[in-house]
């Protein structure tokens, strides 16, 4: 039993059982700091914070408090990815070559951008050793990976490229509009639309930001969850470990400054939700029209369930990924709805979206648990919202 915690912000009466479901993960889940916004026809229904920005417990959680949300940024990049081909900028199933010449190495020639999207492109992970340092060097980090030899057949499988995938897709991105994902978000969405999102953390911002705590909580007894094996094949041992990084590197300055499109996403609870409610939204948000209704639809397309060659040794079970995002499916890890769609994030973070519910939902911490996906705090509280429609 966690300390009690007083809960911060609004709540609808009609969506009290979120609040008791985050009031819950303090209580029984061993949460520290966190936040969740829920949206509904993109209207807040519940904006919830409490807790504590560092583990010495100093800092009390804010509504402005910004997290490092780790892999839900994920589906951040995929959406500035998106908004160029709605603009007729980028064909994802043009190869990617054609934008980035030297990727043609190594037989890379005729990898679609589909297959950069959806974990497909065999560069889950580099083969050579490459340090966090090197992974601060937006140039060398994208030169390894166009030399790179894919590890399985492209587009024939899916396994999770973990650190790689925001160069991949951010070096497209570059390619195409000219400026890195976090300059192309701050410009296109996140600015226009006072959205508190940033890729990296800008100077002057470091006050705002929460600690994250790299202490995995036990096991859930039921076998709901798993733990990757001690013994890893080596194509996921490249994808999650070359280099390693965690909550100790994603608190250093050099982190915070550095473009990590896979990786260093900061933002509030609130700021996700708004991010992934134009997924929601059919495309809007607000009033503003940000990608059309057929770039949506066509973001969620399944590429085919199957084992990814990555995670799949610890999540025991087949998932599937749309095009920057994973689907709910048969699991319902983003709810009951199989085609509802997200991101986790290492450690709980996510971002979830609902076009048929028109939910949206982010939710951000900063202690980390040790599940690869599915984290017990987000089931909890996708649970009480989908409860309480």
């Amino acid at each position: 039993m966690g300390p009690m915690v007083t809960v911060h912000g609004e709540c609808d009466d009609r969506f009290a059982a979120v609040r008791t479901a985050f009031e819950e993960n303090f209580r029984d889940r061993q949460e520290l700091g966190a936040a969740v916004t829920v949206l509904v026809g993109g209207e807040p229904v519940a904006d919830l914070w409490g807790g504590w920005a560092d583990p010495a417990r100093t800092r009390p959680w804010r509504r402005d408090t910004l997290v490092n949300v780790w892999s839900t940024t994920k589906g951040v990049t995929a959406l500035c990815a998106h908004l160029l081909a709605d603009r007729g900028l980028l064909g994802l199933d043009v190869p990617v070559a054609e934008y980035w010449p030297e990727f043609a190495a190594a037989g890379k020639d005729r990898i679609p951008v589909r297959d950069l999207l959806s974990h497909r492109a065999g560069l889950a992970g580099l083969r050579a050793p490459h340090s966090v340092a090197d992974l601060y060097d937006w140039e060398l980090t994208c030169a390894r990976l166009a030399a790179t030899e894919p590890w399985w057949k492209p587009g024939s499988a899916f396994g999770y490229h973990a650190l790689t995938y925001g160069f991949l897709v951010g070096e497209v991105i570059r390619r195409v509009s000219g400026r890195l994902p976090g300059e192309l978000l701050r410009e296109e969405l996140t600015g226009p639309l006072g959205i508190d999102f940033t890729i990296g953390l800008p100077e002057g911002e470091d006050h705002r930001a929460a600690e994250l705590v790299h202490r995995p909580a036990p096991m859930a007894a039921d076998g709901g969850q798993a733990r990757l094996p001690a013994a890893l094949p080596p194509v996921a041992s490249a994808a999650l470990g070359n280099p390693r990084v965690g909550g100790a590197e994603a608190g250093s300055t050099a982190w915070r400054r550095a473009e990590l499109p896979a990786l260093n996403g900061h933002g509030t609870a609130r700021a996700v939700a708004a991010l992934y409610g134009i997924w929601a939204e059919g495309g809007r948000s607000g009033d503003r029209t940000v990608l059309g209704p057929d770039t949506v639809a066509r973001a969620r397309e399944g590429q085919g369930p199957g084992m990814d060659l990555v995670l799949g040794p610890g999540l025991g079970r087949e998932t599937e990924l749309a095009l920057g995002l994973w689907l709910s499916g048969p699991h319902g890890s983003y709810g009951p709805n199989p085609l509802a769609f997200g991101h986790d994030g290492f450690g709980g973070s996510f971002g979830l979206a609902d076009p048929e519910s028109r939910v949206a939902i982010g939710y951000v911490m900063n202690r980390m648990g040790p599940h690869i996906a599915d984290d017990p705090r987000k089931t909890a509280l996708i649970d009480a919202v989908y409860a309480s429609l």
